[in-house]
């Protein structure tokens, strides 16, 4: 009886022991996934208006293409903000390393413009709804290495929304 007892604590520990190695290699895949490949953000805030919603939208950002240098112009990207480095911003490129940007100082309040050369190693990032957006014209070019990934695909509901992002221009919404 005790030896049955004692083979059924032992079955029993061993079969416990190989499910939550399982569950542990699930858990390391997922945080390399979401730490190398691809993760699921939700943005909050108007400065990407009408392309991406204040609240609501769910949007997943691959990050393979900043680790092979393919993000550019139009690309729509998450970023670590300069600012304060806990917080991230979803913003779109409109200049890389040595381009010639032409931006409003202040769009709510004047025509004003200013032009600057985006630094090399750099890139130019602005908000769609450049009335309410804090970026490059506020804190100037960002480092290429604050920029985390890219936004390729939107939100599952409303259903009205769900799709790709590749090639969304600020027009299309």
């Amino acid at each position: 009886m005790v030896v049955g007892s004692l083979k059924l604590w032992t079955d029993l520990v061993v079969e416990g022991f190989q499910k939550s190695l399982r569950v542990g290699k699930f858990l390391c895949l997922l945080h390399a996934i979401d730490t190398y490949v691809c993760t699921p953000v939700l943005p909050y805030g108007p400065s990407m208006l009408p392309t991406l919603n204040s609240t609501g939208d769910l949007v997943l950002v691959e990050r393979v293409s900043t680790w092979l240098g393919k993000v550019g112009r139009g690309d729509m990207v998450l970023l670590r903000s300069s600012e304060d480095p806990r917080k991230t911003l979803i913003k779109r490129i409109v200049g890389v390393e040595g381009d010639t940007v032409t931006y409003l100082v202040d769009p709510k309040y004047s025509d004003a413009s200013r032009t600057c050369v985006v630094p090399w190693g750099n890139v130019w990032v602005q908000g769609d709804y450049i009335y309410n957006s804090r970026d490059s014209r506020t804190f100037g070019a960002v480092s290429y290495g604050l920029v985390e990934g890219k936004l390729f695909w939107r939100q599952i509901w409303p259903l009205k929304s769900f799709g790709s992002l590749h090639g969304k221009a600020k027009e299309d919404s």
